[in-house]
């Protein structure tokens, strides 16, 4: 009997290993799990960012689309790889493990990647090269356009499911049950983030430098080479890996305590309760039960005790008898759903910020390649400007985890120290900064460019440097540090169990809907500034005859009002979690 209790004490409940059998404490999980994870998240946004980061000048260099329509192209690619996510969080939460998705998705996005080589290696595959300046350049078109769209977006259907299963996978690792677990837990999030920010490290020198003066092709053959080296990685961690077993899908939960709390709602507001047919089986003796069957009443009648008061229009889900059997809800999958919607707030007043990054892959990389970028005898690449942000988030990373953290939880006297939404808050308020310098350095730029009567020739980089762009930079990715580790630690620590991978995968979907909304909000300008006697402010194919400055002013403001909606929700939000609980 006493062994039976002790293998019960080991096995990790919910959760299986590689082959689908039990997992075992000290034998699954941990750091050493974990660790295959962060090694695995620099080589795949290694491959990631290598051609995200200079994609906007490999279409309007290679492909010949203008400078809007390239920026736009990009948003679009880099919207969609964050927003399907939410896709590979689904999947891994209803019907397989993260285990499985991470493998799926990194054949997918190897797939596409060996098509952006083919064609970047083979020239009839592109559009004819235009090197005069005066000369209307052919866009891509036809097949070739085909080939170029569908080998971008297999590879954001395959980031998009790396994306939404990689971080939860490796906080799935440790145990939370503990106070070292939950502080390992943190620690993995802030280094995850570390990581992510090597292989950006990689990507935007190395890579980035391949690409500039070796070519495409050998840019577009390194990221394929990164993308099969992690997928070789993880497999190597899989007998350490322990993969929580699917639930089902967490919309189905979500959709169905919506739909049966408005039915009750609207039903018992215009008509009797007598009225309504209760069509659930349940035995009017309950003494002809069985020992089994009356344990499930007991422990469903102890359940429905407790329903929050939060969100009192949910509750009618569980506290009145169902009209079908199947609309059946528990105060548990109520709860979780109200978990899920007070979660949503926070993630929209995010969208604006990641609204504000989209700029460093499309507008900041135009800017930067007007300037000059001779770095000694060294000629930097525009798309490398990124190294300020990821080397300052390098440095950053482990100082806050293991000196400001520590001394905060000391000083708070909680195990986080610096609470989620306090983080998030920082981010915001640095984008705000970031936009604002943003444009006042644009301002400079377009200033420097006509005093030297370059303005209307782009070939000839202008008399200044273009560190002037790393102080936006530098902002906008110490945004990114507080914001994004915060919010992937908030909705994983936040949400139930049954949808965490899920939560998890909106910190990406909020960065998607970032991207999206800055194609949005570039033609909405286009649209409204454009007249008979105007030019549109983002349009034409000369940076240095936009309105850039007016953009990032307008950028700046939607930013602070951002700021004081998050306000609104943040201020409000009661953690569920032991994330706030006093230390001993």
């Amino acid at each position: 009997m006493q062994e039976l209790e002790q293998q019960q004490v080991t096995k990790w409940e919910g959760y299986g290993n590689w082959r689908n059998k039990e997992a075992v404490r000290g034998c699954h999980g941990g750091m050493l799990a974990a660790s295959f994870v962060l090694v695995v998240e620099i080589l795949e946004n290694l491959a990631f960012l290598a051609n995200a980061s200079n994609l906007v000048l490999y279409l309007k260099h290679h492909m010949h689309l203008s400078p809007s329509k390239s920026a736009i192209n990009v948003t679009n690619f880099m919207g969609s790889a964050f927003l399907l996510a939410l896709l590979g969080g689904f999947l891994c939460d209803a019907f397989f493990t993260t285990y499985h998705i991470f493998l799926i998705s990194a054949l997918i996005e190897f797939l596409g990647l060996i098509v952006l080589t083919v064609q970047a290696r083979v020239p009839s595959l592109k559009p004819p090269k235009c090197d005069d300046p005066g000369t209307q350049c052919e866009e891509v078109i036809g097949g070739n356009a085909i080939m170029l769209f569908g080998g971008l977006y297999l590879v954001a259907l395959g980031v998009g499911g790396i994306k939404g299963s990689l971080p939860a996978h490796g906080a799935e690792q440790l145990d939370e049950t503990t106070t070292s677990g939950r502080k390992q837990r943190s620690t993995f999030f802030n280094y995850f983030v570390f990581c992510l920010s090597c292989g950006a490290l990689i990507a935007v020198t190395f890579v980035v430098w391949v690409e500039d003066n070796k070519g495409w092709e050998w840019g577009f053959a390194i990221s394929t080479i990164s993308i099969f080296l992690s997928f070789i990685v993880f497999l190597a961690g899989s007998t350490t890996y322990r993969n929580k077993i699917p639930s089902g899908s967490p919309l189905t939960t979500i959709f169905k305590v919506l739909v049966a709390a408005s039915l009750v709602t609207c039903i018992y507001r215009n008509s009797s309760s007598s009225a309504v047919v209760n069509l659930t089986s349940s035995p009017s003796n309950p003494h002809s039960c069985s020992k089994k069957r009356k344990d499930e009443i007991a422990k469903a009648d102890k359940e429905t005790e407790a329903p929050t008061s939060t969100l009192k229009f949910l509750n009618s889900a569980v506290e009145n008898k169902p009209i079908y059997s199947f609309m059946k809800c528990t105060v548990q999958q109520v709860e979780d759903v109200k978990i899920v919607l007070k979660l949503l707030p926070i993630f929209a007043c995010t969208i604006v910020l990641n609204c504000c990054l989209a700029q460093l892959s499309t507008f900041s990389v135009e800017q930067a390649a007007t300037m000059n970028t001779m770095l000694g005898s060294l000629k930097v690449p525009p798309a490398s400007l990124p190294i300020f942000p990821v080397m300052f988030i390098m440095t950053l990373a482990p100082i806050y985890d293991h000196i400001i953290i520590p001394f905060a939880r000391k000083v708070t006297k909680t195990e986080m120290g610096i609470t989620h939404l306090q983080r998030i808050g920082i981010g915001l308020v640095l984008s705000i900064i970031a936009m604002a310098i943003a444009a006042l350095v644009e301002v400079k730029r377009k200033t420097v460019a006509i005093h030297s009567g370059l303005q209307n020739d782009e070939t000839k980089p202008l008399p200044i440097t273009f560190f002037w762009i790393a102080f936006q930079y530098l902002f906008l990715g110490s945004a990114d540090l507080f914001t994004m580790a915060g919010l992937m630690e908030f909705f994983f620590t936040e949400a139930p169990i049954s949808m965490r991978s899920w939560a998890t995968s909106l910190s990406w979907v909020s960065l998607g809907l970032g991207y999206y909304l800055s194609s949005v909000i570039v033609s909405i300008v286009n649209s409204i500034t454009g007249s008979s006697s105007h030019k549109p402010w983002l349009s034409g194919a000369n940076l240095n005859y936009y309105h850039l400055e007016r953009f990032y002013w307008l950028m700046c403001v939607l930013s602070g009002l951002n700021f004081l909606h998050y306000l609104f929700w943040a201020i409000r939000y009661k953690y569920r979690g032991t994330g706030t609980t006093t230390t001993q």
